[in-house]
């Protein structure tokens, strides 16, 4: 089966600081909403860009989280960036939908220390 992969640079908020979506945040429910619109929509515009097949009946997906410091963190916080991404790509047309009819994860990994921080989705086609 075919494997992709997409890398979605993290976005900023009006203060110009990383908007990642986790857990622990305790956010107004406006700027959460505005956060989780722009991982969204990076991720439609990512899938678009790296010409992601659309159609797929079913995938399993690895979320790697990238930040720009060696600073300790619990990736499993982050589900909520990595949900919304995939919304995104849902939008894109890459599944019909994120039920578990059709996707299994996604796994969230640390990823390497990069200079832009993100997260790489990689999406393998099963069957």
């Amino acid at each position: 089966m075919a494997e992709y992969e997409v890398f979605i640079p993290a976005p900023r908020d009006r203060r110009g600081k990383l908007a990642w979506i986790n857990a622990n945040h305790r956010l107004h429910w406006a700027v959460k909403a505005q956060i989780t619109k722009d991982w969204r929509t990076l991720a439609n515009a990512a899938a678009r860009a790296a010409r992601l097949p659309t159609g797929l009946t079913k995938a399993h997906i690895v979320v790697h989280v990238h930040k720009t410091t060696d600073r300790s963190y619990d990736v499993h916080n982050l589900y909520g960036t990595a949900k919304a991404a995939i919304d995104g790509l849902v939008d894109y047309g890459l599944l019909p939908d994120d039920s578990n009819a059709y996707l299994t994860g996604p796994d969230m990994r640390h990823g390497e220390k990069q200079d832009q921080a993100g997260i790489t989705i990689t999406i393998k086609e099963t069957a």
